[in-house]
C-alpha cells in the first residue's frame, strides 16, 4: 500500500523529490522518483535506520529502491547502505577504499559520537563497498525522462564528496555535507578544507540561482544561503 509523503514521515521539496529528516544527529536522507526507479540519496547512522528509511521510501514509491547514491563516508550517512540490498549502491571514486580501510576508524567515531557500540558494529561490519564508483559525471535515467546528474564534487569536506542533482522546476541538489543549515560545517580530520569552497561553488554551478539545495543537515536552503556559507567558509579556512 501506497503512503504520501507525510504520511510516511518524509517532506515533498518537488515534484517526484523529498527528503526525509532524521533524529539523532539530523541528518537528511533524500528520494527522487522516476517512472520505473527510485533512487534514495544517503542511508542512515544504523542497520535499524537505513531499514525503516527504506520501507518509507518504498510505500511512497509504490515500488523497489532501485538506486542508493552515498555522499559522502561518515558514519551517519553510510551505516544504514547494507539495508539497501538489491540496489545499486553510488558513490565519488575512492569511497571503495574508505569502506575497505577504515571501518574500524568509522565504527569507533560512531560510538565517540554517541551511536550504541553494538549497533555501530554491525553497521561496520555489514559495510560494503559501493559498486558503482562516480568520477567526474554520471548520469542515471529514472524513467519517464527524469535524468539525476551524480557529481563527484570534492574534496571538501570529505576526501569524497557526491552531489545529486535533479532536473525541475525548480530544481533540488542534494548537498551532503558540503552545506549544513542546522550548524557551521563540520571540519574533521578528513576535510580538506582549501578545497571546501571550490566544492560549494560546483554545487551553486550545477544548481543555479533558482534551486532548492538539500543539506546534509538542516532545512532546505536557497542558492543566496549557499552562497553565504561558502564565503564564510573561504574566511574561516583562508582560502578564496
Amino acid at each position: 500500500m501506497t503512503a504520501t509523503w507525510e504520511e510516511a514521515g518524509w517532506e515533498r521539496v518537488a515534484p517526484g523529490v523529498g527528503r526525509c529528516r532524521l533524529p539523532g544527529w539530523d541528518c537528511t536522507a533524500g528520494l527522487v522518483l522516476g517512472a520505473s526507479a527510485a533512487l534514495v540519496v544517503d542511508a542512515g547512522s544504523s542497520l535499524a535506520e537505513g531499514a525503516r528509511l527504506r520501507a518509507g521510501a518504498e510505500r511512497i514509491a509504490g515500488r523497489d529502491v532501485t538506486h542508493l547514491a552515498l555522499t559522502h563516508p561518515h558514519f551517519d550517512h553510510v551505516f544504514g547502505a547494507a539495508a539497501f540490498a538489491g540496489a545499486e549502491v553510488y558513490a565519488a571514486v575512492g569511497m571503495d577504499a574508505v569502506f575497505a580501510r577504515e571501518r574500524d576508524g568509522l565504527c569507533r567515531d560512531a560510538v565517540r559520537n554517541g551511536l550504541d557500540a553494538r549497533l555501530a558494529a554491525e553497521a561496520a561490519r555489514a559495510l560494503a563497498r559501493p559498486g558503482q564508483p562516480v568520477r567526474g559525471e554520471l548520469t542515471l535515467d529514472l524513467g519517464g525522462g527524469l535524468r539525476v546528474l551524480l557529481a563527484d564534487v570534492g574534496p571538501g569536506h570529505t576526501a569524497h564528496d557526491l552531489a545529486v542533482l535533479v532536473p525541475g522546476d525548480p530544481g533540488v541538489v542534494f548537498c551532503g555535507d558540503l552545506v549544513e543549515e542546522s550548524g557551521e560545517p563540520q571540519a574533521g580530520p578528513d576535510a580538506v578544507p582549501s578545497r571546501w569552497p571550490a566544492a560549494v561553488d560546483r554545487l551553486l554551478a550545477l544548481g543555479g540561482p533558482d534551486a532548492l539545495y538539500v543539506p546534509g543537515h538542516g532545512a532546505v536552503a536557497d542558492a543566496a544561503f549557499v552562497r553565504g556559507q561558502r564565503d564564510a567558509l573561504a574566511a574561516r579556512f583562508g582560502v578564496s
